[in-house]
C-alpha cells in the first residue's frame, strides 16, 4: 500500500494555555491510533513566532510522537538547519534515532523568512554557509570520531542506531539547494514536484560519484479530512482550512514553490481549489484509486476543534485503510491495538 502521511503543525489562532495543551495531547493520541491502525508516517513542520502557535520545535514533538508509537516513521520537514546548533541538533537527532530504532526523517532546510532568522540573531545572509557547516558537522560527527568544529577537536557521543547514519536529507526548492545535496551526498527533498530541479540534481549527484536519490512531492498534494457529510464541515469549519491557507500563503516569499500553496481568499475559492479537501470515506477510496497525487490526512488543520479532528482520524482508519489495504494486498497491523482515551470521544 502507497503510503498514508498524518500532518501536524498545531495552529490554533486565539489559544489557551490548556486549550492548547489539549490539541498537543491529542495529536499523540491520534499518532498513537494511526500507528495501531497501519498509517504509515507523522511530517511534523517548524516557525517561529508565529501569532498561531505553528509549532516550533519539532524534534520535541517528534520525539513524543516516536514514544507513543512503534512503527510510523516521524518526518521533520523541514527544520531550518541554519537556526540549530550543530553539536546539538546531532546530539538530538542521535537520541531520538536510538530511542526510535531509526524511524525519524529529518529534512533539512535554510527557510524562506527573514524575520525568524533576526529573531534567532543569525545572518539571514549567511545561510547557505551555515546549512553547509552544520551537514558537514551532522555527518562527522555521527561517525562517532574526533573531529574539528570551530577550531576545536570534538567529539559527539553516543552513536546512532542507524548505520550510516539517522536519515538525512536536504530540502529546498532551488539548485544551490540541489547542489548542496549532491555535495554532501545526501538525498534531496524538493519542496513542490519539480521535475526539472530533481533531474539537475541527479545530473550533480552523478558527476560526484552517484548514489544519491530525490523523494518528490506528487504532482498534487490534497490535505484531506474525512466526514461522513462534508457540507457540514465546510459550513462550521471552512475558517480553520482558510486560516491555513491564507496564513501560509502570505508567509511565503514571491517565487517560492511548495507542494500545497493556495491562492484561495474565500472558503468558497478554497473548496473548489481542491487543495484542502473534506470528503466521505467512499470518496476517498474512490481518490485514491483514481488519483495519484498524495493524500495526507490532516486532522487538526488551522485551529481544528480536536473532536472534529478525531472524527475524521476514525472514519479514515477504520473505513478508508482496510479498503486501501485490501486493494494493495495488505494484511494490515499485525499487532493487537491499543487503547485510546480520545479514539472513543
Amino acid at each position: 500500500m502507497s503510503v498514508t502521511v498524518m500532518r501536524f503543525n498545531l495552529v490554533e489562532p486565539s489559544a489557551t494555555r490548556a486549550s492548547l495543551a489539549a490539541r498537543y495531547r491529542a495529536a499523540l493520541e491520534m499518532a498513537a491510533y494511526a500507528d495501531d491502525h497501519g498509517l504509515t508516517a507523522v511530517q511534523t513542520e517548524e516557525h517561529h513566532g508565529c501569532p498561531d502557535n505553528w509549532i516550533p520545535s519539532p524534534l520535541s514533538f517528534a520525539g513524543a510522537v516516536l514514544g507513543a508509537t512503534r512503527r510510523l516513521t516521524v518526518t521533520v520537514s523541514a527544520a531550518i538547519g541554519p537556526l540549530y546548533d550543530p553539536l546539538r541538533l546531532a546530539e538530538d537527532i542521535a537520541v531520538l534515532d536510538l530511542l526510535s530504532g531509526g524511524r525519524l526523517v529529518t529534512v533539512v532546510g535554510v527557510g524562506y523568512r527573514p524575520e525568524e532568522y533576526a529573531r534567532a540573531g543569525v545572518d539571514f545572509a549567511r545561510r547557505g554557509r551555515l546549512q553547509d557547516e552544520l551537514l558537514a558537522t551532522l555527518l562527522a560527527a555521527w561517525t562517532g570520531e574526533e573531529f574539528t568544529h570551530r577550531g576545536r577537536i570534538v567529539r559527539v557521543t553516543p552513536r546512532p542506531f542507524s548505520d550510516p547514519h539517522p536519515p538525512l536529507m536536504v530540502g529546498g526548492a532551488s539548485r544551490p539547494a540541489a547542489r548542496r545535496a549532491a555535495r554532501f551526498g545526501l538525498p534531496f527533498f524538493p519542496s513542490a514536484h519539480l521535475p526539472e530541479l530533481a533531474a539537475y540534481y541527479e545530473a550533480a549527484s552523478a558527476a560526484r560519484g552517484g548514489g544519491g536519490f530525490v523523494v518528490m512531492p506528487a504532482p498534487r498534494t490534497h490535505l484531506i479530512h474525512v466526514a461522513e457529510r462534508p457540507e457540514r464541515v465546510w459550513a462550521e469549519y471552512g475558517g480553520h482550512f482558510l486560516h491555513e491557507a491564507r496564513t501560509y500563503a502570505c508567509r511565503q516569499p514571491d517565487g517560492q514553490r511548495t507542494a500545497v500553496r493556495s491562492v484561495a481568499r474565500t472558503v468558497e475559492e478554497l473548496r473548489a481549489e481542491g487543495v484542502y479537501r473534506v470528503l466521505t470515506p467512499q470518496e476517498c477510496v474512490e481518490l485514491a484509486a483514481q488519483d495519484s497525487a498524495a493524500t495526507v490526512l490532516h486532522p487538526l488543520v488551522g485551529g481544528m476543534p480536536p473532536e472534529e479532528g478525531w472524527r475524521g482520524v476514525r472514519l479514515f482508519c477504520e473505513r478508508v485503510l482496510p479498503r486501501l489495504r485490501e486493494r494493495a494486498g495488505d494484511p494490515g497491523p499485525s499487532r493487537p491495538g491499543r487503547a485510546s482515551g480520545g479514539a472513543d470521544r
